[in-house]
C-alpha cells in the first residue's frame, strides 16, 4: 500500500488525509501542536453566514479520525528525496518514509508589531483580529484591557497586505469580509457602540460578502470611512487617537476610539519557506509556494511527489482551501496510479 505524509494539520491538510484514506492509502498527519485544527480553531464564526468555527471543524475532524495517522507535537524540519520516496525528519527526532508528501503548511498572521505606528504592542486597547476571536470564544463579552465596555471601536483593513513598506503588494483576500464579520458581531453585543472601518477600497469578492456589507450598514449602522490610518497615539484614559486621511471628502479626521482592531493579514509560515528552499521549489512574487501553473496544475510544486495543500501557496477562505486540498488529493493519486 502507498504511503502518503500530510505535513500540516489545519483544515486543508485534514480534508487531503481524509480523501486520500477514502481512496485506500496509507496516511499520515504530521501536525506541530499537540491538536489539529489549523487557524480554524481559533476563530469564533465564519463568514459570510457566520456560521460556527467549531462546528465546521468537529464535520471535517469526524472524518480524518477514520484511518489517518495522526502524528501530535512533531515538526518536520527536513524532507529529502531518496531512491523515489522522500524521508521525512522532525525536530524531537521522529522519522518517516513516505511515496508522496503534501504540504499543507498554512500561512502565519502579519506581525502587527512591524506596524509600529498603529500602536499594537505599545497601547493598551489596539489589538488584533485573531485577538478579537478569543474574546468571542471566550464568551466574557468584548472589553479593553482596562475590563471595559467599549463605547467607540475602530476596525483598520489591510494591516501588512497591499502595503509596499511592508514588503507585502498582495491582497489577503479575507481582511474585508473579516473586518465586516466581526463588527457586525461587535455590534450585535454591544448595540450602542459605535463602529467605524477604516478601508482602502472593500474588496468583496466572495458570494454574499456583499450582502453582509450592505447588512452591516443598513441594519447594524456600521461606518465606512475610506481612508489609510497615518497615526494613532493613546490619551490620559488609554482610548486610541486615530489620525486618518479620508480620501473620499479628501480631508483628514481624528477620532478617538475606545478600542482599535488591526485585521493583519496572511504570510507565508517560516515553514513553508524553509521547506522551499531545500527541496528546491519555486516561490511566487509573494513569497508563497508557485505551483507549476496556477490555473491547471495548481497542487503540483515541480518537484516529483510533492504536493500543495491550503494556504501554503497563497491566501484563501476556509471554502477555498476545502476545495482545494480536495483536488490535492486528485493529483496525488493520480501520480501515484
Amino acid at each position: 500500500m502507498k504511503h502518503v505524509v500530510v505535513v500540516g494539520g489545519g483544515v486543508a491538510g485534514l480534508e487531503t488525509a481524509s480523501i486520500l484514506v477514502s481512496m485506500g492509502y496509507q496516511v499520515t498527519l504530521v501536525e506541530k501542536e499537540d491538536v489539529p485544527g489549523g487557524h480554524v480553531k481559533r476563530w469564533h464564526a465564519l463568514f459570510p453566514d457566520v456560521r460556527p468555527a467549531a462546528e465546521v471543524l468537529a464535520a471535517i475532524l469526524e472524518k480524518s479520525e477514520k484511518g489517518i495517522r495522526m502524528q501530535y507535537n512533531t515538526e518536520i524540519t527536513s524532507i529529502q528525496h531518496r531512491s523515489n520516496r522522500y524521508a521525512l525528519v522532525a525536530s524531537n527526532g521522529w522519522q518517516v518514509e513516505a511515496d508522496a508528501v503534501v504540504l499543507a503548511t498554512g500561512f502565519e498572521l502579519f506581525d502587527a508589531r512591524k506596524k509600529e505606528e498603529y500602536g499594537y504592542g505599545i497601547y493598551d486597547n489596539v489589538i488584533t483580529s485573531a485577538d478579537l476571536e478569543d474574546m468571542f470564544i471566550a464568551g466574557k463579552g468584548i472589553h479593553t484591557l482596562q475590563d471595559k465596555a467599549p463605547q467607540r471601536v475602530g476596525f483598520v483593513h489591510c494591516v501588512g497586505s497591499r502595503d509596499e513598506k511592508a514588503g507585502n503588494l498582495y491582497c489577503s483576500k479575507v481582511c474585508c469580509i473579516t473586518a465586516v464579520k466581526q463588527a457586525i458581531e461587535v455590534k450585535q453585543q454591544l448595540p450602542q457602540t459605535e463602529i467605524f472601518c477604516f478601508y482602502m477600497d472593500l474588496r468583496m469578492f466572495g458570494r454574499h460578502y456583499e450582502e453582509l456589507y450592505k447588512e452591516a450598514q443598513e441594519k447594524y449602522a456600521i461606518q465606512f470611512i475610506r481612508g489609510r490610518l497615518s497615526e494613532a497615539s493613546e490619551d490620559k484614559e488609554h482610548r486610541v487617537v486615530l489620525k486618518v486621511e479620508d480620501t473620499l471628502l479628501n480631508k483628514p479626521l481624528k477620532i478617538a476610539v475606545d478600542l482599535l482592531v488591526l485585521m493583519s493579514g496572511m504570510v507565508a509560515s517560516k515553514q513553508t519557506q524553509a521547506f522551499r528552499d531545500e527541496l528546491g521549489m519555486t516561490k511566487d512574487e509573494d513569497n508563497f509556494l508557485k505551483p507549476v501553473d496556477g490555473i491547471l496544475h495548481s497542487n503540483l510544486s515541480g518537484v516529483e511527489g510533492v504536493f500543495f495543500s491550503g494556504t501554503c501557496s497563497g491566501p484563501k477562505n476556509v471554502a477555498d482551501s476545502l476545495a482545494d486540498a480536495r483536488s490535492a488529493a486528485l493529483a496525488v493519486d493520480k501520480y501515484l496510479k
